[in-house]
């Protein structure tokens, strides 16, 4: 017997949730996830380079940015 396929989780970021480095950390409070419950912490890069989004490669949650937003303005 196969085990049903797993649906992905997309999680829609603010540029507020970003860090300074213009990514964020997964398992990650704004997906809903516990550090405590899942894989090891993996920095994903959302502004250089991945179109403002990214992919955890160990529970392939997909974190983009919202529509609208943008992120790493320099002042």
């Amino acid at each position: 017997m196969n085990a049903p396929a797993r649906k992905e989780a997309v999680v829609e970021l603010l540029a507020k949730d970003l860090n300074g480095n213009g990514g964020i950390f997964c398992p990650s409070p704004v997906a809903g996830m516990q550090l405590w419950n899942t894989h090891p912490r993996v920095f994903l890069d959302i502004t250089h380079g991945g179109g403002g989004a990214a992919k955890c490669p160990y529970c392939g949650t997909v974190y983009k940015l919202k529509a609208g937003e943008q992120a790493g303005g320099h002042h």
